[in-house]
């Protein structure tokens, strides 16, 4: 099973190139972020007519998931526990069958910047509760995955320019501490289990000609459960996208399960 995280950086800007890759790529399930559209304004019959059973979790104009699946998404879920007041569109999960059930959870990390300040108080606050979610998930000793757009640059290595980044959200010591206690609990960072060293990027800013200079950095991660990583087949990053008409800004990540 081929499981994708894309975030399209706006459905209304992006969905030729989100239904082009689609098209050339055939992920069996695309977790997406930054859909930027309410729930009732999604095109979602554009992706059920490729087969896709469409689950979003929106917001207007900003943040927003979504999960698209050829196969049933069963007990979906919206938002992350742990504070009812919480009124952003950040997290979504659903269970997925094939040869066997997977727990498929994407989320829209906050970004957190400027820092310090009170978006990186709730960043980490966030970061906070994904943990006790995360601890869930291995507890249940099932098949899941966490992914989307982390809005973490996890190592040196994760960026062209580390030292660009020093006093960023994305790269500030709280923010990767964070990340990698949720890592160390017992997840496998999937790109790093195939793909080892610098340059696995999969975001560029459309500014400055970063892109050109490959001046990007990997903030997109697909954490796996002990029982999700015994199924790793492959990984692989689809950079080829940034050539399509009004690209994102993010590449698609994916990885092939033995599900």
């Amino acid at each position: 099973m081929k499981i994708a995280t894309f975030n399209i950086n706006g459905i209304k800007a992006r969905v030729n190139a989100l239904s082009a890759w689609l098209d050339d790529a055939q992920p069996d399930v695309a977790i997406l972020q930054e859909i930027k559209s309410v729930d009732e304004n999604f095109p979602r019959e554009i992706f059920e007519e490729r087969g896709y059973n469409v689950e979003t979790h929106g917001q207007k104009g900003f943040n927003g998931v979504a999960i698209l699946s050829k196969l049933p998404l069963e007990d979906v879920r919206r938002g992350l526990p742990g504070d009812d007041a919480d009124e952003q569109a950040r997290w979504i999960e659903a269970t997925v069958v094939g040869k066997t059930a997977i727990r498929l959870c994407g989320l829209y990390l906050p970004n957190g910047n400027p820092a310090p300040g009170p978006k990186f108080d709730y960043k980490l606050a966030w970061m906070e509760r994904l943990e006790a979610r995360a601890r869930d998930l291995l507890a249940a000793e099932e098949p899941a995955m966490m992914a989307g757009d982390y809005n973490i640059i996890p190592q040196p290595e994760d960026a062209a320019r580390p030292e660009a980044w020093i006093e960023d959200a994305l790269f500030r010591p709280d923010s990767r501490a964070a990340f990698q206690r949720i890592v160390n609990l017992g997840f496998t960072d999937a790109v790093r289990a195939r793909l080892r060293g610098p340059g696995h990027y999969t975001f560029w800013d459309y500014q400055a000609g970063a892109w050109n200079r490959n001046d990007g950095i990997r903030i997109d991660h697909l954490l796996l459960t002990p029982q999700a990583a015994d199924l790793l087949v492959d990984v692989g990053i689809d950079k080829e996208i940034r050539g399509y008409e009004k690209p994102s800004d993010h590449v698609p990540v994916w990885v092939d399960l033995d599900i």
